[in-house]
Order: C-alpha cells, then sequence, then structure tokens
C-alpha cells in the first residue's frame, strides 16, 4: 500500500514547518507523505526496545540514539533549512557526528537507522526511503517486520547498499558499524502477538 500524498505540489522544510501539528508528514524529494498519527502497540513496542537497548549500549559514548518523531533533514547541498525538500522521522536512528544535531533534530544522515514495517508504510520503507538512505549515506538500515519477524539489514559499501542479509528476530544482532550495540530479540518476539 503506497502512503497518501498532500498534493501534488512540491514542498520544502519551510513549507513543512507552517503545516498544523495534528497531522504528521515526511517529505522525500518535495513530495508530502501522510504519516499515520499513532503507531500499532506492537510497532511501538519494538521501536521503544530498540531504543532502549541502543540507549543502553551507547551510555558515555558519543553517539546518541533517539526515536520518532524527530525530524532528520537531508540537504541534497549546503542549501538553507527552509529550502531542503527532504525531512523523515525514522522510527530508530543513532547519529556520531554531534555537528549534525541541534535543537530542530538532525540535520545530514544518521549512522544508522531503524525502520519497524507496519502494513501501511512497509512498501514506502523497503523502496522509496531504502533508495533515500542510501543516496545520502546512512552507513546502517535496518528493515524490522514484526509479522514476519524477520530483520533485513542494508550495509553501506562504496556508496551503494549491498545485498541485504536477513535474519530471524530471534538471539542476538550485532549492529555491524557500531559493534558495541547489541539487539536482543528472544523477550521482544515472545511479546509480539501471533496474530499481528
Amino acid at each position: 500500500m503506497a502512503l497518501a500524498l498532500k498534493d501534488r505540489q512540491s514542498h520544502t522544510y519551510g513549507d513543512y514547518l507552517n503545516w498544523p501539528d495534528d497531522v504528521r508528514y515526511e517529505l522525500i524529494d518535495g513530495d508530502a507523505y501522510l504519516m499515520s498519527l499513532a503507531p500499532d502497540l506492537p510497532h511501538q513496542d519494538v521501536a521503544g526496545e530498540i531504543y532502549f537497548q541502543t540507549r543502553q549500549a551507547l551510555q558515555g559514548k558519543s553517539c546518541r540514539a533517539f526515536i520518532a518523531p524527530v525530524d532528520v533533514r537531508l540537504p541534497k547541498a549546503q542549501e538553507a533549512d527552509e529550502s531542503i525538500d527532504t525531512v523523515v522521522q525514522p522510527d530508530v536512528l543513532v547519529v556520531c557526528d554531534g555537528n549534525k544535531l541541534d535543537k530542530r533534530g538532525v540535520r545530514g544522515a544518521p549512522d544508522w537507522v531503524v525502520e519497524v514495517l507496519s502494513p501501511s508504510t512497509a512498501g514506502h520503507d523497503q523502496i522509496k526511503k531504502r533508495q533515500l538512505y542510501e543516496r545520502h549515506g546512512v552507513r546502517e538500515y535496518w528493515l524490522v517486520h514484526p509479522v514476519d519477524r524477520v530483520l533485513t539489514i542494508y550495509s553501506l559499501a562504496d556508496g551503494e547498499f549491498g545485498k541485504p542479509q536477513i535474519y530471524q528476530l530471534e538471539g542476538e544482532t550485532q549492529v555491524g558499524i557500531l559493534p558495541e550495540i547489541v539487539i536482543r530479540w528472544d523477550e521482544l518476539a515472545a511479546r509480539l502477538p501471533t496474530d499481528y
């Protein structure tokens, strides 16, 4: 299922900042995609658990973990914030360069991004956002499939995501670019509904 477009106009972060707070959008190359207001509980449980484990692993380190909603502005060059036409809100992200952080969120590619797939966003996250994160230099991209209990990992090499690695949500998985982060799945997977 494709996410609904706000309209057929091209938008910027300047436009985005003036939209009402009760409706969430992501901008990708000027197109505004309507985001769901409240993801379901299993989605939030998965995102929250990954964030929790990540935050614990990074205590005392320079890298910082964040959980949605946090605006990640992805400029094409050195344009002013208001002219940026791509702003996304990954479910979980880690930024290791403190210069990318400001009061509005993140400007530039996070090092690690996790998207938890929902039926309404799965195609968007697997295709459009994968291409976007690759183009902007996200070093590692995880797609967590709660329904299928599968993890898909894309790692950036020579500016491209190579062939994905696919794992069951069991045991533990180490983040390739941040080996201090190890996500343990068993307790979380046991909490996920079987009729999801």
